[in-house]
Formats: C-alpha cells, structure tokens, sequence
C-alpha cells in the first residue's frame, strides 16, 4: 500500500512570511518535509519580475520542474512523509504544481509590513543608499507585483491567515484547520 503525503502550499507576498511560517509548521507537524521555492534555481523563470506582471503574470511560464521533480521523488521515496510543506508563492495558479497541492494557504501580510520585513532581512548590511533604491524601486515598479500576489494568488487560496499575527499563532491556526479538514 502506497502512502500519499499531504502536501500543503505556504504563499505570501515577499517578506509576507512564507519561510518562517513552513519552518515552524514543519517543525510542529509530525513526520512533515519542508521544500523552499528560494532554494531552487528554475531554468527559464521570467528574469524581469514587473515586466511579466505587465505582460498578463503567466504562472505557467515558470519551469518548476526542479520542485517537481523533489516531490516526486519524496513521495517515492522508502519513507514517505505525512506532509509535504511547500514554501512557494504560486498557489494553485501554476498547471504543474497544482495538481500535487491538497491545501494552499495564504498569508495575508499587509504591504507595509512585508516591505518593513524584507528591508530588516535584506539590509543588515547594507547601507543607506542601497536601501533608498530599494524602496523606490519598490515604488516605481515592485509594487505592482505585489498587488500581483494579492489579487491573484489569495484568492485562489484555500486558506487566508492575517500575516501580522506572531508567527506561533499562525502556525496554532493552520494546525487547527488540518485537524478541522482531517488532513
């Protein structure tokens, strides 16, 4: 008899909390393998993030054959996983992936806070200038994929977790809705 992992999809803006979030889950979850979109390096991904939301934001562009390929060889693996947590902002929205997702979540981090976030992780070294052009190409370009995220990807979302919550109680209400869907 085959054993068939749940695999549940963590997105969230950048710096929303997506990383932080899957660590935690897998962490509280028993028997539970973490996989990280950043860790992957996937040929042919849209190298100009703004110009692809401008052109219609085509998740199928994305060759995500790389984590692909990783949860197909986990759910053959000896060992098979209860869960599989996917740190990966796409939702249901790219063809490839959706059909390994049982559960999408989405957490839902008010821009302001996710750019707070990714300046305090991005730029402890950096400095002042580095972080001006950040936040003005953030303001002249980046935004609109964010907005992307938002009008895309949370609502095609299962789950919708306000991501100004600590991340410890994210995590209790994520637990709760497995236990609640019995995943």
């Amino acid at each position: 008899m085959s054993v068939k992992p749940m695999i549940i999809s963590i997105a969230a803006v950048s710096g929303g909390g997506k990383t932080t979030i899957t660590q935690k889950l897998g962490l509280e979850l028993d028997d539970a393998k973490e996989l990280f979109f950043d860790d992957y390096d996937f040929e042919n991904a849209p190298d100009n993030i703004v110009r692809w939301v401008d052109q219609g934001a085509d998740y199928n562009l994305w060759n995500l054959d790389p984590m692909v390929s990783d949860i197909e060889r986990i759910k053959s693996s000896s060992e098979v996983p209860t869960y599989i947590l996917l740190d990966y902002p796409f939702s249901y929205m790219n063809e490839k992936m959706k059909k390994y997702i049982g559960l999408t979540i989405y957490i839902d981090t008010p821009l302001d806070v996710a750019m707070a976030r990714r300046i305090l992780r991005d730029h402890t070294k950096s400095n002042i200038n580095d972080v001006h052009n950040d936040v003005k190409f953030y303001l002249q370009y980046g935004r609109v994929a964010y907005l992307e995220m938002e009008n895309s990807i949370k609502t095609n979302s299962d789950i919708v977790i306000d991501g100004t919550l600590p991340p410890d109680k994210i995590v209790e209400l994520i637990i709760k809705e497995i236990r609640y869907r019995g995943l």
